[in-house]
């Protein structure tokens, strides 16, 4: 099943021509953008501490940490698409992994 977000990101990379990258090119894509979230996420959590950037509102801060989110979300989508891979897929087969390798069983004493 395919979700709304899925089908408009593809339908906007495809649009502007986004979405002919191969694999290699959209991973290298993806690591640049998960840079950028974290760079936010440092800035919203404990700031720069640098001398030419001004103090900004938390609210603005945090409307940059979701907009970075997207953008990792987004390449995540469209690798995912190369591999005829769907979010749901992606999280019901993470989901199982964590589920199987953290049983209860397995720390019981």
């Amino acid at each position: 099943m395919i979700t709304e977000a899925e089908r408009w990101t593809k339908e906007f990379y495809q649009k502007r021509g986004w979405s002919e990258y191969g694999p290699f090119i959209r991973i290298g894509f993806l690591v640049e953008e998960a840079g950028e979230l974290a760079r936010a996420v440092r800035a919203y959590e404990i700031g720069r501490d640098r001398p030419d950037e001004i103090k900004r509102p938390a609210a603005e801060l945090k409307r940059e940490l979701i907009e970075e989110m997207g953008d990792v979300m987004g390449n995540l989508i469209m690798l995912a698409g190369l591999y005829d891979v769907s979010l749901e897929e992606m999280m019901e087969a993470h989901r199982k992994k964590l589920t199987e390798r953290f049983e209860e069983k397995r720390y019981a004493d």
